[in-house]
């Protein structure tokens, strides 16, 4: 029975996973965003924002304890390098098996260990941009770095959706004022007007 000083509308644990190989390009874009969302915003007590690079299993106890999870990740699709990819709910786990990269079988095998522990959070969002190369390198390509920006944001957006309330911190206001100067005040003008919410369009390989 839920507190009588608590909203019934009361925002529920999330988990926020960057995944990906910082060593592989832009393979590691996922990583980098999530670093990106705690330098520039001040997170709620019931959202955790966690670095999962590419450890899988050894991720299982924080997902099984998050009632709703965002994956940020680079995601394959025929889309043009550094487009903004969204896919929910049922539409998650092919996409971990068929679209990310290198470290994708460790992702699909955390969430079938998910599955059979009756664990599978109640919601599974999976944000990300299209990689342009995975080649071994720390530097991501210039078309998916200029676009990071409009990806934390969207995160940001998608985490407010979920009833959490972010703050901008003094970072993240300098980084929002510095954009708006050059002119680069929403995400879709960040992103070059690119954002597709992939579904049979996505392509299993590069």
């Amino acid at each position: 029975m839920s507190s009588p000083d608590a909203p019934a509308s009361a925002p529920q644990p999330l988990l926020v996973l960057g995944l990906g190989n910082v060593l592989c390009g832009d393979d590691g874009l996922g990583v980098e965003a999530v670093v990106r969302l705690t330098r520039e915003y001040v997170l709620p007590p019931k959202v955790e924002a966690l670095d999962g690079g590419t450890l899988g299993l050894s991720l299982l106890g924080h997902l099984a304890e998050a009632r709703h999870v965002i994956l940020v990740d680079a995601v394959r699709t025929d889309e043009p390098p550094g487009t903004l990819v969204r896919l929910d709910g049922e539409d998650v786990a092919p996409a971990v098996r068929d679209r990310l990269s290198v470290h994708q079988v460790g992702v699909a095998d955390l969430l079938d260990g998910l599955r059979l522990l009756d664990a599978y959070p109640q919601s599974m969002v999976l944000l990300g941009l299209v990689p342009q190369s995975l080649e071994l390198g720390l530097e991501r390509t210039p078309a998916v770095e200029q676009n990071l920006s409009a990806l934390v944001d969207r995160l940001a957006a998608e985490i407010g959706s979920m009833g959490h309330r972010l703050q901008r911190s003094e970072e993240g206001a300098r980084v929002a004022a510095g954009m708006a100067q050059e002119g680069l005040g929403d995400v879709e003008t960040r992103s070059g007007g690119l954002w597709a919410l992939v579904g049979r369009r996505a392509a299993p390989g590069m």
